[in-house]
């Protein structure tokens, strides 16, 4: 008998693993720019996500404003003069209100900014 020779290497060649995709499935991109029911569903999750960020902004600014009368209101039941409150208003304003209606617009735009991203990721197959 003779020594037993080693297996036959083969070389298999392919498409790369990350590029696959299964059998008849199209991009996103395709299937928004030809509007089927998958391409409208994923426009409209987009824009369900959109308009969640914007109500739950809205929701908090809402609060935000409908607490000011209650407010204004404080230092004339502290006992304080109803003639002047003014220092106190606009200290409230510049110093209370309007760095937190800042903080809700930086959070609105970041979470806007986030799902635009995330939808282009969907899109592009990323």
């Amino acid at each position: 008998m003779s020594a037993e020779q080693p297996p036959r290497r083969e070389v298999v060649t392919g498409v790369p693993r990350g590029t696959r995709r299964p059998p008849g499935h199209a991009p996103a991109r395709f299937e928004i720019s030809e509007q089927t029911t998958l391409g409208t569903t994923y426009v409209r999750s987009l824009m369900r996500s959109q308009l969640r960020a914007a109500l739950y902004a809205l929701g908090a600014l809402g609060t935000l404003v409908g607490t000011l009368p209650l407010l204004f209101a404080l230092p004339a039941a502290l006992g304080g003069s109803l003639d002047s409150p003014a220092p106190f208003v606009w200290a409230a304003l510049g110093f209370g209100v309007y760095p937190v209606m800042w903080l809700i617009a930086r959070r609105y735009v970041r979470r806007a900014e986030r799902n635009e991203r995330d939808f282009t990721r969907l899109v592009e197959g990323r």
